[in-house]
Order: structure tokens, then sequence, then C-alpha cells
């Protein structure tokens, strides 16, 4: 299945997640740059005033990205992947999956967490329109990605 591979990382995690997925699944591959930068402050999520407390504590939030979205008509199946910041992706995540026609399309997610389950990101993926959803998983480690490659066959 053709497959393509789109990711936002801040700190390199998501991105080598994305890259071993890519590679295993024989995907092109695409990352999710935000117009402004996130600093380390603006993840600081001990701070109520910080930018991603403010963003992810707001539904319609949808911060902009830079560079054109890929022509995903060649792809049957679209994985994205992406850090968890309070359960949830970043609404990044939302404001390119708000430009994303993923009718004919299989789904899937995959998150990097340090503590987060998949549970309240899940919904959010499963709201968009495709034409199959695949279950997303948190992926910290090589073994909990080779399972869920797995349930991708």
């Amino acid at each position: 299945m053709k497959t393509h591979v789109i990711y936002f990382s801040e700190t390199g995690t998501t991105k080598k997640c994305a890259q071993i997925i890519a590679d295993a699944t024989n995907a092109d591959l695409y990352e999710i740059k935000a117009k402004i930068p996130y600093t380390s402050q603006d993840r600081n999520w001990h701070d109520n005033a910080s930018r991603c407390n403010q963003e992810q504590a707001d539904d319609t939030c949808r911060p902009a990205f830079v560079g054109d979205l890929p022509d995903l008509s060649k792809y049957e199946r679209i994985l994205i992947g992406h850090p968890t910041w309070w359960g949830i992706p970043p609404r990044i995540i939302q404001t390119v999956l708000d430009h994303l026609d993923l009718t004919a399309k299989n789904l899937g997610s995959f998150a990097t967490s340090g503590g987060s389950t998949y549970q309240k990101a899940q919904p959010i993926f499963d709201s968009y329109t495709a034409k199959k959803h695949i279950t997303g998983e948190v992926l910290n480690s090589p073994d909990a990605i080779n399972r869920w490659l797995k349930k991708l066959n």
C-alpha cells in the first residue's frame, strides 16, 4: 500500500519514530514546520501562560505551518506522527488535517509521549473523514513501533 508519513516533531523524538516507520513501510516522509517555531519556554507546561498551554486549552486554535503540504493523490495510506502535549496532538496537527482531503485514504496516527496514553488523541483523528481509521498508539520504543507496524498489514 502506497504510504505517506507526515509528522510534527519539536525535539526530534517523533522525527526518529517517523523515519523508522517510513523506512519500514517504504513511505515518503513530510515534516510539518510551525510558522512560528516553538521555544522551550513555549512548551513549558508548568507555566499556565505558555504558548502551548494556551493553544492546547483552545479547541479552535489552529497554529499556522510553513510550506506546502504534499500532494496525497497517489497515496492510499496516510500516517500522521506527533508528540502528545497534554494528552492530545499539538493543535498544529489539526491545522494540517483541516487542509487535507482524506476521504479516500486509510488514516493512521502515532505519537511519542513522556507519559500520556493515546486515549484522548484518537477521537481527534476519528473526527476527520477517512476511508478507514487505523487506531493510533504511543510508540516510545522499538518494540512498540514493531508491534504497531504489524497491525498495519
